[in-house]
């Protein structure tokens, strides 16, 4: 079996494979099958890797998340096999995101190069050593290749190293795209604003087949933007643009997500149990669920209390891998939970990258709308999940629901799911690690 001998060789098998990334890193000793492959110290991997649903492993000394790594080990010629067992590991404790599972049922790969050495064999106590293990990214998949120490691509990787990416991973890029999404958003936004030399674009959504369709709700703004930028709605917990979340707003406050409680007496009984338990009768004949609710605060309009368990706000470790965020009523039963697992899957996919995008309104009907014309647009890049826990346990964060039961003293009632996390935009700028305002 030959193996590759140049950076230039190896990329480009990978981006024939569909990889439209490549990354890699320098492995030291303890980056072995035992030990597993450290790959940072923030959750902030996960934009960069793909991944399956994360769960909650509450058993063992290190209580954790996990989550499946679609991992392909290829060969000098360009074959691949998967290795089925491949899985990130996020441990909140220290915290840290560490590769395990990448050899089991794999016959490809280089597994005489991945043991544990032992403790009288080691020449660079625990440091670098040589070897030198690439991540080819595409669409579904993650394509790696190991290359040994002392090799000739080893060598030339190593003199040619730039530096880690920020926001705690260990990863370093080795190709990306030549225009990058930021450049194309930019562009993208900059075209939108200057239409007809005033910006106003009429009210629409796209529908299911992707054709402009009129909107005349008031709740435009959103759907307007994403029809000019081609993205038909939907509820999957995915950036909307080349990785980038769009998030359109008016006034001085955002939503960041909307996601659905998982457990409590929400997740075990549904919306409209819920309503029908916790809601007011306002209107007729609707049934709501509103209410301000920050944590620790009883909220004056639900008498309902925001809690996060399982999390220290001071050291911003998480100290329960079943917590969660919590609502209780005012006997302190859980009346909704959102469990970190689902959060972090959620916030880690669709967060990684968001562009916050100021609209102004028309009074016609159906009503046109702007963008970027009178505050400029923030892009905030590089977040993880302790960052939004952060934020919600100190207020900058608040639970602002607004679901809804129509005609509930009918059969066939309809219900409307509304829960919303949102936050000022002047706070924004708690949540990334990058971020930059500006103006089109």
């Amino acid at each position: 079996m030959q193996q590759f001998q140049t950076i230039e060789s190896l990329t480009s098998c990978m981006l024939r494979l569909g990889a439209s990334t490549i990354y890699c890193k320098t492995l030291a000793e303890n980056d072995n099958t035992k030990q597993q492959i450290y790959l940072g110290n923030s959750f902030d991997i996960l934009k960069l890797l793909k991944f399956g649903s994360i769960r909650t492993e509450p058993g063992g000394k290190r209580p954790n998340f996990k989550a499946s790594v679609p991992l392909f080990w290829i060969d000098g010629d360009g074959n691949t096999e998967a290795a089925l067992g491949a899985q990130l590991i996020l441990y909140p404790d220290y915290p840290e995101v560490r590769l395990s599972g990448f050899l089991r049922n794999c016959t490809l790969a280089p597994s005489a190069h991945l043991q544990p050495i032992p403790k009288e064999h080691r020449k660079f106590n625990n440091g670098v050593d040589g070897r030198i293990l690439f991540f080819g990214v595409s669409q579904d998949k993650v394509f790696v290749y190991l290359a040994p120490s002392g090799t000739a691509l080893s060598n030339q990787t190593i003199q040619t190293l730039s530096q880690p990416i920020a926001g705690g991973s260990v990863l370093r890029i080795v190709v990306s795209s030549t225009v990058s999404s930021r450049d194309i958003l930019l562009a993208k936004l900059r075209e939108i604003q200057s239409k007809n030399d005033e910006g106003w674009h009429t009210s629409m959504r796209l529908n299911k087949t992707g054709t402009p369709i009129s909107y005349t709700a008031s709740n435009g703004g959103g759907y307007t933007l994403e029809a000019l930028f081609g993205i038909i709605p939907n509820g999957l917990s995915a950036p909307d643009f080349m990785g980038w979340e769009l998030k359109a707003y008016s006034g001085s406050r955002i939503t960041l997500m909307t996601p659905e409680p998982n457990s409590g007496f929400y997740g075990e009984n549904g919306v409209g149990v819920f309503l029908r338990r916790y809601g007011r009768h306002l209107n007729g004949d609707i049934i709501y669920f509103t209410g301000s609710h920050k944590v620790n605060i009883i909220s004056t309009t639900s008498g309902h209390t925001l809690v996060i368990h399982g999390f220290d706000p001071k050291t911003e470790k998480i100290t329960d891998v079943c917590g969660g965020i919590r609502l209780t009523d005012e006997q302190g039963i859980i009346s909704a939970e959102w469990t970190f697992g689902g959060l972090i899957e959620q916030w880690g996919r669709k967060h990684a990258a968001a562009a916050y995008i100021h609209y102004e309104k028309s009074s016609t009907t159906p009503p046109n709308y702007r963008y970027g014309h009178k505050k400029p647009i923030f892009l905030g890049e590089g977040t993880n999940f302790k960052l939004f826990l952060s934020a919600l346990a100190s207020g900058n964060i608040i639970y602002d629901p607004a679901s809804k039961m129509l005609n509930a003293s009918e059969k066939k009632s309809t219900t409307k799911a509304r829960n919303q996390f949102r936050m000022n935009v002047k706070d924004l700028h708690r949540l990334y690690l990058k971020f930059e305002a500006i103006k089109l």
